[in-house]
């Protein structure tokens, strides 16, 4: 994907270790985990790495699952993962025959130097059976790693799983198998690409409904809202009888794919309510109606769990996106951390500032926070304005910190709002200019931020109605943004009188200028 798509809001996470722990209780995971454990040198794999048919009671048997009229295909679902995620490794012909090949050429080498010394016959131990396996490496990562090898290895299955549910359902794979023995796609209408992307897609808005400030965060959303997102045009206020028959069958294969990736531990879903799909078949197609919005949830509901955002942000990450997560700027420098923090929503910010507090003393957090905060660049003000509330988490021992900016243009005023909030008793007044100055720089930061426009309009008329003549002293401020700010003082001031001063004001600055 492009590089230059924006920020995506900040996810918050629990630690590895608990991530992992969520890793190792994946049912699929489990069940993997128990046949590559079961897996010896009598297993039998195909030539694709799947268990034969033979083998698949006896894998069902290990599972506990003997008498589930499921349980062979629980079984073959979880020796796809192990041999996805590396539990297990297989062995084929070719493996076989090549070891033999190299035994046998070491032997001749060695014929007339220690007679019969390492040379084994046909069906000694020069090679592994052919379609057999043995134990893989990661197995062991599961028990002896670190929360970042589990982690690592459940990736792997969820890639595994992604693909199983981007494929569609075949009733008779024989019919589509060609000459060549190769899959005819073709017959099968089947876009490959077409289909991961459409999940990938889906995944990617359930992530962002998640994460985003006033979106469905730890609760479930509607499998309806879902494929509503993918299939409703933006633009569309009243969604056709064709657009809602596009989202009934969205939902459908929602349903499926969801039902595939809930065992790896990504989702918890409530399937769509099977009495319905009953109900709307008896109805037929043309009753393409709205859904009943007092019992959404027969219509199914999904939520990522934690372990799923770890692995959707995952995919995003390696796609290019930029996907933060909370607590990654603990340990950069103050500058990284307000550039940072001009994506974050409210909570997100605090809850960010405060772990890279927690790491600092509170005089050396201030020092580094108030010195990134200095510039004349279009983004200054917005990290003054981060700075400000940063330092709002910060206790009594940063005051001689804050105390040396006194007298700073740029960071005298938002010191002494500080040491107020404090009950400090011996601030020294401000100059005019200086009040003039921080007025400008709020009101740009608040503009910059795209906050409320409530709380905006409010903060604009309490300010101007705190200074008598406001308009006739504000536009000679010395600030990079003095015009663009009157200029929204405009546009927003809801005293007309007052809103064509500060245009008036605008002018002068920018003739000024």
């Amino acid at each position: 994907m492009a590089p230059d798509h924006p920020t995506l809001p900040p996810v918050r996470l629990p630690s590895d270790a608990e991530l992992a722990r969520d890793a190792l209780a994946a049912p699929l995971l489990t069940r993997a985990v128990r046949l590559a454990r079961w897996a010896g040198p009598e297993t039998r794999v195909g030539a694709g790495g799947e268990l034969v048919e033979e083998q698949l009671p006896a894998a069902a048997e290990a599972l506990g699952l003997a008498g589930d009229e499921d349980g062979e295909a629980y079984a073959s679902e979880a020796w796809r993962v192990a041999v996805d995620t590396g539990l297990v490794e297989i062995h084929d012909p070719e493996d076989a025959d090549d070891a033999d090949d190299a035994d046998e050429a070491d032997s001749a080498e060695d014929a007339g130097g220690a007679e019969g010394a390492g040379h084994e016959g046909p069906g000694g131990d020069g090679g592994e059976e052919a379609g057999t396996v043995t134990v893989g490496e990661n197995l062991g990562l599961l028990t002896a790693g670190s929360p970042q090898d589990v982690l690592a290895v459940w990736l792997d299955g969820f890639e595994a799983v992604f693909s199983d549910a981007a494929a569609p359902y075949i009733d008779d794979l024989d019919a589509l198998v060609g000459p060549d023995g190769e899959i005819d796609f073709e017959a099968l209408d089947w876009d490959p690409e077409g289909e991961a992307e459409f999940l990938e897609g889906v995944l990617g808005n359930l992530y962002l409904l998640t994460v985003s400030e006033g979106g469905a965060g730890e609760g479930p959303v509607p499998l309806p809202a879902l494929a509503a997102s993918m299939v409703v045009p933006d633009d569309m206020s009243e969604p056709t009888d064709d657009v809602l028959e596009q989202v009934s069958d969205a939902m459908m294969r929602l349903d499926e794919q969801f039902r595939i990736l809930e065992p790896i531990g990504l989702v918890e879903y409530q399937p769509v309510d099977e009495a319905l799909m009953v109900e709307e078949g008896e109805q037929g197609t043309e009753s393409a109606a709205p859904f009943d919005d007092e019992d959404v949830s027969r219509y199914g509901m999904v939520r990522l769990t934690p372990l799923g955002l770890y692995g959707v942000r995952a995919r995003m990450l390696e796609a290019g996106l930029t996907a933060p997560a909370v607590g990654e700027l603990a340990g950069k420098g103050a500058e990284v951390l307000l550039d940072g923090l001009a994506h974050y929503p409210q909570a997100a910010a605090r809850a960010e500032t405060a772990g890279w507090l927690a790491a600092r003393d509170a005089a050396t957090a201030a020092r580094e926070l108030l010195a990134a905060a200095r510039g004349a660049d279009a983004g200054a003000p917005l990290r003054r304005l981060h700075v400000q509330q940063a330092l709002s988490l910060v206790g009594p021992d940063a005051e001689p910190a804050v105390r040396e900016v006194l007298d700073d243009r740029e960071l005298g005023g938002l010191a002494r709002v500080w040491l107020a909030e404090r009950g400090a008793t011996d601030i020294p007044a401000p100059p005019e200019a200086m009040i003039f100055w921080l007025a400008v720089d709020t009101i740009a930061a608040h503009l910059d931020a795209d906050g409320d426009l409530e709380e905006l309009q409010d903060l604009i008329e309490g300010l101007t109605g705190r200074h008598g003549g406001f308009f006739d002293e504000v536009w000679r401020v010395d600030h990079p943004a003095t015009a663009d700010v009157l200029d929204a003082m405009g546009r927003l001031h809801r005293d007309k009188p007052s809103a064509k001063e500060a245009r008036k004001a605008a002018f002068k600055a920018r003739s000024r200028g």
